[in-house]
């Protein structure tokens, strides 16, 4: 079988489209990561004021309108100081990566059987303690490839170029 030939062009456009893929998805694993850690100082700071009923009636979709929405402002708030970003640019990012990283939260506690642990009435440690195993239940959830050996490259590190007659294949 031949190899196809293609033109300069269009193997560039090639490699420019996996780099861009790459970054990307570095980018998104560092927001993702981002985010759950902003939901996370939120949720904690709740049951630390003794409110972990309304934490779990919040992962549960039972809450008030009122109070789902200020919880979500102050996630929202420190996923903002997180990333750094002002603007439209930082409202877009925390638009599609916060109900992300939420739904997968809720998805974890429904798989772990979170919701049953807190109508325990479990003490506020042992509560903490199952808000930190269910942000890493749902980090596995989200980057399903963090027990693999892939490592990230520093940048002082020289990546290889293809070289410039082959072309990979899909």
């Amino acid at each position: 079988m031949k190899k196809p030939v293609f033109p300069p062009a269009v193997r560039n456009a090639f490699r420019s489209t996996g780099l861009a893929a790459w970054q990307t998805g570095h980018l998104f694993r560092k927001a993702a990561q981002n985010a759950l850690e902003a939901v996370q100082e939120v949720l904690r700071a709740e049951v630390q004021k003794g409110n972990a009923q309304l934490v779990a009636d919040f992962l549960s979709n039972k809450a008030l309108p009122t109070v789902k929405a200020l919880l979500l402002e102050r996630m929202a708030a420190r996923l903002l100081v997180r990333i750094g970003l002002r603007g439209a640019l930082a409202s877009n990012i925390i638009g599609w990566i916060l109900p992300f990283a939420l739904e997968a939260l809720v998805r974890a506690g429904h798989k772990t059987g979170f919701f049953d642990k807190l109508k325990a009435n479990p003490t506020v440690a042992e509560l903490l303690h199952r808000l930190d195993e269910l942000k890493q239940t749902a980090w596995h959830t989200m980057a399903p490839d963090a027990a693999s050996s892939a490592e990230l490259l520093t940048d002082d590190t020289p990546m290889q170029a293809l070289p410039s007659n082959t072309v990979a294949s899909a």
